[in-house]
């Protein structure tokens, strides 16, 4: 008697399309959670620090001015590479990106000359500047992205609070000047290694199984993208040419002026955007404050805690902080993503109003002994950015949220140029007198976190009410929590065994 024949390819077929995205997904989760740090790192110019170890011919005003190209160099590059990812995937930019970082690295111990430091630095800011955006539309191109864009999101806050801790740690027993060029190869080995996994996978997978042409941008948004992000792309590079210039001794007046004019115009092209969706404005703006507020916030109260003249905890008690401060965020990420509609449109707000409480909360708890009452500044700062980001990006495109990544790191510069215009300002004002006892000097940078600290709250409440106005302002804004784009939490069918590899991306 003939027995009919098992279907096993099919079964196979079947357990591969379930497996192989599901591995994807594991893979880029991970990429996610090593990338993003390692993209931040890049920023804090730390050469300084090690200034002791620099050649005896070399210039201490030359070398930090050519190792703080990154993050101008980055302000450009993540525009530029959002328009890139558009266009050839996010997989392989990711590679090109994390190849960069490497290259920097593995040449960062063969630097010997001002020249060539700068050119690792601006490897370094494309490297990163082509990360950021690459993982945020790769988390975005998944059929699990509720699960992925909180990853994403919490990293980047978290990696943004400890950036400068991050940067700082290597340089504790360094015995030489070029570590700062190559903070942590390892891990950039084993990111590297992780994104040519995910590359692999993503080309097995049938180029990514994360959506048909159908699904893809139609031309006119992508039209709108591009003008928004060449946008986007000149006011970084207005904003980084004034970084560049104010690196030659402005006076600390002039250079609060033109940072703040920088402030200004991140602020006034959220205003002035077009935006398809109602959320758009939205997004751009907590962008903004994520950016302004986090990083230098963060920075100048590591660099008050790690050296203990004020009886901090020093750099090797911020650990723990930090690191509690970093889970914390990124599981408030998550429980931001799993909230209903209604209550995530109000998320947005609740997140910046947390950074401004963060702000409050170094004026109380600043300068400390105990380092684990750090963890409340850091993770009301890191958790209330990643909550907001998170809030927001539920209701646009990925488009939309490439243009709010572009804002967020010339917000960053700004915020960076203004912090560091308070600091001159009080430093100053001790030069005079006698500026070289090392209390004095502590509390001209405690009385600067302090006026930036009130500073940035007074910024974040405007950009709070401005969001708030310009949001209910605008057309159809009744209809945005009709408009979510990323759902509440439903089994996919993929996640309860279909294996269909579909996703809604770019709806």
């Amino acid at each position: 008697m003939a027995v009919p024949p098992i279907p096993q390819a099919r079964t196979a077929v079947a357990v591969r399309a379930v497996r192989v995205p599901l591995l994807l997904d594991v893979v880029l989760g991970l990429l996610v959670a090593v990338a993003l740090p390692l993209a931040i790192v890049a920023i804090p110019n730390t050469i300084s620090v090690v200034a002791a170890l620099l050649p005896p011919d070399a210039s201490q005003v030359a070398m930090v001015r050519a190792h703080g190209l990154a993050l101008p160099v980055m302000l450009l590059a993540v525009p530029l590479a959002a328009v890139a990812v558009r266009r050839f995937r996010a997989a392989p930019i990711l590679v090109v990106g994390l190849t960069l970082l490497a290259a920097a690295d593995a040449a960062g111990g063969y630097a010997g000359s001002t020249f060539v430091v700068g050119v690792l630095r601006v490897l370094h800011g494309i490297g990163a500047g082509l990360l950021l955006p690459a993982t945020l539309v790769a988390a975005w191109e998944r059929p699990r992205r509720r699960f992925l864009l909180p990853v994403w999101a919490g990293m980047l806050a978290a990696s943004l609070a400890g950036a400068q801790a991050l940067a700082l740690w290597p340089l504790a027993k360094a015995t030489s000047w070029q570590v700062t060029l190559q903070p942590y190869p390892l891990l950039t080995g084993v990111a590297l290694a992780l994104a040519a996994v995910y590359l692999v996978l993503w080309i097995v997978a049938g180029d990514g199984a994360d959506g048909s042409d159908a699904e893809r941008p139609s031309a006119a948004e992508l039209r709108g993208d591009r003008g928004r992000l060449t946008r986007a792309a000149v006011l970084a590079a207005g904003i980084a040419a004034l970084a560049v210039g104010m690196t030659f001794d402005w006076p600390a007046v002039l250079a609060i002026a033109a940072a703040a004019v920088a402030v200004i115009a991140v602020l006034g092209l959220c205003v002035v955007t077009r935006f398809e969706e109602p959320g758009g404005r939205t997004l751009a703006f907590a962008s903004v404050a994520v950016g302004l507020v986090v990083l230098p916030t963060a920075a100048q109260a590591t660099y008050l805690e790690m050296g203990g003249v004020r009886g901090g905890p020093g750099l090797s008690g911020l650990w723990l902080p930090l690191t509690l401060a970093a889970v914390v965020t990124v599981a408030s990420a998550y429980a931001a993503s799993t909230v209903g509609d209604k209550t995530a449109a109000k998320l947005v707000g609740g997140g910046l109003v947390a950074i401004v409480a963060a702000l409050c909360a170094i004026r109380l708890l600043i300068p400390t002994s105990v380092g684990l009452v750090l963890v409340v500044p850091f993770s009301l700062l890191a958790g209330g950015a990643a909550v907001a980001l998170v809030a927001a990006l539920r209701t646009v495109r990925v488009g939309t949220a490439l243009f709010g990544l572009s804002l967020c790191f010339p917000a960053l510069l700004g915020g960076f140029l203004l912090g560091t215009g308070v600091q001159r300002l009080r430093i100053d004002g001790i030069r005079s007198s006698a500026a070289a006892q090392p209390t004095l000097v502590a509390d001209a940078f405690l009385d600067a976190l302090w006026m930036w600290a009130l500073v940035g709250g007074f910024i974040v409440v405007g950009i709070i009410v401005m969001a708030s106005w310009l949001g209910r302002r605008e057309p159809g804004a009744a209809r945005q929590n009709a408009q979510v784009l990323i759902p509440s939490p439903t089994p996919s069918p993929e996640e309860m065994g279909a294996g269909s590899g579909e996703t809604s991306s770019d709806r």
